[in-house]
């Protein structure tokens, strides 16, 4: 077997620690012989992790792609504002790609995107973990194999939690849009895009709804502190105090800290965003949003994502002719419960859970990107540009609906996006 090289563009949580771990536990497929990272102290950790001399370890993505080419591949896993730029040099420099979703955080760099993966004939891929998962894998076969008859409508509930939308959306790297992205865009794009895939059919119109409700100043206890750290008099009463959570959960305190010692982690929340008071932060994305599509195929599906519940899972359900299907997927529990209209039997299929973030969804991207690389199968893959590019419209469309209170029918609203290349 050919080993496949690649460099990294971003050691943060995604680049570093869920996808170049692949390279760690298969060195036989994948080995990394270049990193660009700014931070210090990542760009160092990801040098002795995977062993590479000073002169692999580039400080920017400039820096790097200056070089003539490097390896096989590139992961572009930057911040999402940060896409297009590394991407399209990686192309003209040679590389394939793999990029993290969104792929960029502007509809029209999303379509030149696509436009340049066909013109240098690369390999393009898009960090869509959920659709190599086994529980999204089992639903899209039984769709394929009509085990409910024909499918009708799909309900998806993407439940954030009420954690991770103070982490993530309300204090982190997300919270803003103007600095980053929609929150439709932010975290949902990979629920659009397995929608899509489900449906098994282009989009034809999308309509959404949603605002930002709690967390914003008018909604900040009385005298509350401007940081948890200072005192704050809520601090027992507070489901969002942030050293309770951070204390207790040190795999979330590398968003915060390279130091992840409870001494580092609260000098980070005295000094850093993630300390902020959830309702004195400068976040303006949603705190729910829901999302009605229409398929060409007349399928329909509602998708609703919230902060407000402690779930941190994606729920659904399969409605068919002659029967329905439900599932949930979270990292404790995975199952999927069909039910026959015809003789009311139901089965419960239950699966592996725990493996990551996203049902080992992870893992498999980057084993499955590295046999397209290897076998140098362009424009394949699940989660090729070519698919991509509808379902992160998607978002963009479903963002002016709720924007501009409107349905927006979708063939109208991509071919405006392609009018302005």
């Amino acid at each position: 077997m050919k080993k496949v090289t690649a460099v990294l563009i971003g050691a943060g949580n995604r680049g570093a620690l869920a996808y170049a771990t692949y390279a760690l536990e298969h060195p036989e497929e994948l080995q990394f012989v270049a990193i660009a990272e700014p931070d210090q102290g990542r760009r160092e950790a990801f040098q002795k992790a995977h062993n590479l001399p000073d002169s692999a370890c580039y400080t920017s993505w400039e820096e790097m792609l200056q070089e003539p080419k490097l390896a096989d591949a590139a992961l572009i896993c930057t911040q999402d504002q940060y896409h297009f730029d590394p991407a399209i040099k990686a192309f003209e420099t040679g590389y394939h790609i793999l990029l993290e979703k969104p792929m960029s955080t502007d509809p029209v760099e999303v379509v030149k995107l696509g436009q340049h993966a066909v013109k240098y004939e690369r390999i393009f891929n898009i960090c869509h973990v959920l659709r190599y998962t086994e529980f999204f894998g089992t639903l899209k076969k039984m769709v394929e194999d009509k085990k409910i008859g024909e499918l009708v409508s799909i309900q998806h509930n993407e439940n954030v939690a009420y954690w991770h939308q103070a982490h993530s959306y309300v204090r982190g790297n997300w919270r803003n849009s103007r600095e980053s992205s929609p929150m439709i865009l932010a975290k949902s794009c990979h629920d659009m895009d397995i929608l899509l895939w489900l449906a098994g059919s282009d989009c034809r119109s999308i309509s959404s709804f949603g605002s930002l409700s709690h967390f914003k100043a008018e909604n900040a206890p009385p005298q509350a502190a401007d940081r948890c750290t200072d005192n704050c008099p809520h601090a027992e009463e507070c489901p969002f105090f942030a050293p309770r959570f951070y204390l207790a959960n040190e795999g979330w305190r590398y968003a915060l800290t390279n130091d992840v010692s409870e001494e580092g982690t609260m000098k980070a929340l005295r000094e850093g965003p993630y300390g902020r008071c959830v309702y004195k932060c400068d976040n303006d994305v949603v705190d729910h949003q829901v999302v009605n599509i229409e398929f060409e195929n007349n399928v329909t599906a509602a998708f609703t994502m919230c902060a407000f519940t402690n779930e941190y899972a994606r729920t659904i359900k399969l409605m068919g002719t002659r029967g329905e299907v439900k599932g949930i997927m979270s990292f404790n529990k995975c199952e999927i419960e069909i039910t026959d209209f015809l003789t009311g039997k139901k089965e419960l299929i239950s699966m592996e859970s725990g493996v990551d973030d996203h049902g080992g969804g992870d893992s498999a991207l980057i084993g499955n990107f590295a046999n397209l690389v290897r076998e140098e199968r362009i424009h394949e893959g699940l989660s090729s540009a070519s698919v991509s590019v509808q379902s992160h419209l998607m978002s963009f469309a479903a963002e002016k609906s709720r924007l501009e209170n409107q349905v927006v029918v979708f063939k109208d609203f991509a071919e405006e996006i392609k009018s302005r290349i």
